[in-house]
């Protein structure tokens, strides 16, 4: 069955088919959640929030946008207000770490294959993303963590087209500074990277990691 029918279905009230939407979604959503948050208990917090506030609202869903806008936006929301208030408080949580793989891992992540490699490139990113500003911050997790057209994030944003290919640019720009300031970014792949326009880079944010084996 197609997403419209399924949100058909949901918003009448039959939960079965609002649980088939989750399971369309859960993983994208979970990736923008890791990388904002950093841990794989918050994202998978964010996730449950970020579902169970869309059941809420789902009478009210008018289809002004696509449902996957309206979840992205309302993920993006809490994402924000997870970094506020862990900015707010005192670290005292570890970002993604080696000790994870012993860690049960929540039933919204991927494969544990995938999430070994989510532990590497999760802290890293993570603390890189904390150092940009929200608005790139958002930008980045929407276009090479989840993978969404520019057009999708116009309207997750709010924002022109034109406005998504700029701000990308500088975010992107951004977090190959921070990345190269921390050492996670080689030279000569920042070289290589400014080069070579900027769309072809979605899905490369691991191409910035050193390779640490």
């Amino acid at each position: 069955m197609d997403e419209k029918h399924l949100l058909a279905r949901a918003r009448r009230g039959e939960v079965a088919a609002f649980e088939e939407l989750v399971r369309l979604y859960e993983k994208r959503v979970y990736a923008v959640a890791l990388r904002s948050a950093g841990s794989p208990e918050d994202a998978a917090d964010i996730v449950q929030e970020v579902f169970l506030r869309a059941w809420r609202s789902i009478e009210s869903f008018r289809g002004d946008s696509g449902f996957s806008t309206w979840l992205f936006r309302i993920t993006m929301n809490l994402c924000v207000d997870f970094a506020r208030h862990k900015h707010a408080q005192p670290q005292t949580q570890p970002l993604v770490g080696e000790d994870d793989a012993e860690r049960p891992i929540p039933d919204t992540a991927p494969t544990p294959e995938e999430h070994l490699e989510n532990s590497e490139l999760g802290r890293e990113l993570a603390a890189a993303l904390d150092e940009v500003s929200g608005e790139h911050r958002q930008i980045v997790l929407l276009r090479d963590v989840s993978g969404l057209s520019y057009t999708e994030i116009a309207e997750v944003l709010e924002i022109s087209e034109g406005t998504v290919k700029s701000r990308l640019s500088r975010a992107r720009l951004a977090l190959r500074t921070v990345l190269l300031r921390r050492g996670n970014l080689l030279p000569s792949t920042a070289s290589n990277e400014s080069k070579g326009g900027g769309d072809r880079q979605r899905h490369t944010s691991g191409a910035f990691l050193k390779n640490r084996q």
